[in-house]
């Protein structure tokens, strides 16, 4: 089988990480997939932040969490090592899909370099907050971004489940 269409058949969400640190060659695989994702007329209105950093990494899942209203100590990121999230500029009228395919190249990218994802959502949330309007501030990132999602990312703490049959009537030919 074509080994594109593979990764793509074998991705799946990952939901316990270990916290082994992702290596930098894979990290900027991972990411310069990312930036060769489609955007509407080519317009690239997306953005990644990278947090590697433990405690901004635990700003956002403590932000993450209290949105998504889970217990206290819940960590919504699996334990990833990486965090990868994605913000897209409003302004663009494609920035939600375009800011998508971004999440799903870099998805799609892991696997295929042998690391696990999820994308985690909140971020919309998250940026419309003091927390990330906060953040973008301190990082000197200018413009009006909706977060669109996270990606977080590592190795996986056990091998992946198979895939769930497909539906049926999933695709439906006009000939």
């Amino acid at each position: 089988m074509n080994e594109v269409l593979k990764v793509l058949k074998e991705r799946r969400s990952c939901r316990r990480f270990l916290p082994d640190s992702v290596p930098e060659e894979k990290l900027q695989a991972v990411l310069e997939a990312g930036t060769y994702a489609a955007s509407g007329m080519g317009r690239q209105s997306a953005i990644i932040l990278v947090v590697t950093e433990s405690e901004m990494r635990k700003r956002f899942a403590e932000e993450n969490r209290r949105i998504a209203g889970m217990p206290e100590g819940t960590d919504p990121f699996y334990g990833a090592p990486v965090i990868l999230v994605v913000l897209a500029d409003r302004s663009i009228p494609t920035a939600v899909y375009d800011g998508s395919l971004v999440l799903g190249n870099l998805m799609n990218a892991a696997q295929s370099v042998g690391l696990g994802s999820i994308w985690i959502h909140r971020a919309k949330e998250e940026f419309e907050s003091d927390f990330g309007k906060q953040l973008l501030a301190e990082l000197g990132i200018t413009g009006d971004y909706e977060g669109i999602g996270h990606c977080a990312l590592g190795y996986a703490a056990e091998p992946a489940k198979p895939a769930a049959p497909r539906k049926e009537n999933y695709i439906t030919y006009i000939r």
